[in-house]
């Protein structure tokens, strides 16, 4: 595949690493950056993660071969459908949000013709927000998934698997409903407890929190503007994972209850060999 311009909508911590990573590997011979705040993008700029800046769209993604949409989740759908009327015919258009139903739906009912959307969730970043916190090899490893459906044409499928594969990634696919399913229970619930778990502590106990409660908390330190439209966004598949966090918690609660040793033993045993079995 023949590649000459990727721009990228968004370039901060995971657009940044696109960026970085696209330029070390050759992968584009011009990477543009579009957002809504002049000293971010020259910053990014400044770091080497994209080449040219804009703050205007439609006029950065005229020629764009293949444009990555890294913003906040509940922007996306309005920015693709803003992007697409001025891309060129056959470019691929996909994402980086932590949510796909909702995007999806927005976006497939509404494309331009001769202009592909598929979603894409790399399973990669920290707590960090920010360019500055940027790397190339960010997706070296990392899983991908795509969410195409039956409306997804098969060549912007094939572009975006480039892309990821390129930046060092492996790619699976699965439907948008499934994805999100998965994604509440093994991404967005642990930040909400995360969240709570770290609201409990009270001032005069800081000192006491050492690795175990940092290390469960960690999370805990990301975006409110990015991790509130994503809670919004998957509404029921979080509250269906917090359905069965609360049996889980219910099954703890009776068993110190009853002071049932053998109980709470099983529980901690089963909770373990899972976490075992996922390696560091």
């Amino acid at each position: 595949m023949q590649w000459h311009k990727i721009t990228i909508v968004g370039v901060g911590l995971i657009g940044g690493s696109i960026g970085l990573g696209v330029k070390k590997r050759g992968l584009f011979a011009r990477v543009f950056g579009v957002g809504r705040d002049v000293a971010r993008l020259e910053q990014a700029q400044r770091l080497g993660a994209i080449d040219e800046t804009s703050l205007d769209l439609p006029s950065a993604v005229r020629e764009s071969d293949l444009v990555v949409f890294c913003a906040p989740v509940d922007r996306i759908a309005e920015q693709v459908l803003r992007a697409a009327a001025h891309c060129k015919p056959g470019a691929v258009l996909t994402d980086a949000g932590s949510t796909k139903q909702a995007i999806v739906r927005a976006v497939e009912s509404a494309l331009p013709a001769g202009v592909g959307f598929v979603g894409s969730h790399p399973l990669a970043g920290s707590e960090k927000k920010g360019v500055e916190h940027a790397h190339a090899d960010l997706f070296v490893d990392r899983v991908t998934v795509l969410t195409p459906t039956g409306d997804t044409p098969e060549e912007t499928v094939h572009g975006a698997t480039a892309l990821w594969k390129g930046l060092g990634g492996r790619v699976t696919t699965m439907s948008p409903e499934h994805h999100d399913q998965a994604l509440a229970l093994t991404s967005h619930l642990p930040h909400l407890v995360a969240s709570v778990l770290a609201g409990l502590l009270p001032d005069d106990w800081c000192e006491l929190a050492a690795s175990g409660f940092r290390d469960t908390t960690r999370i805990a330190s990301g975006d409110p503007g990015v991790w509130t439209p994503i809670f919004q966004h998957n509404r029921q598949a979080v509250l269906t994972a917090l359905d069965l966090f609360d049996e889980r918690i219910r099954e703890f609660r009776h068993a110190l209850t009853q002071d049932d040793q053998s109980r709470l033993d099983e529980l901690l045993t089963q909770g373990k060999k899972v976490r075992d079995a996922l390696g560091s």
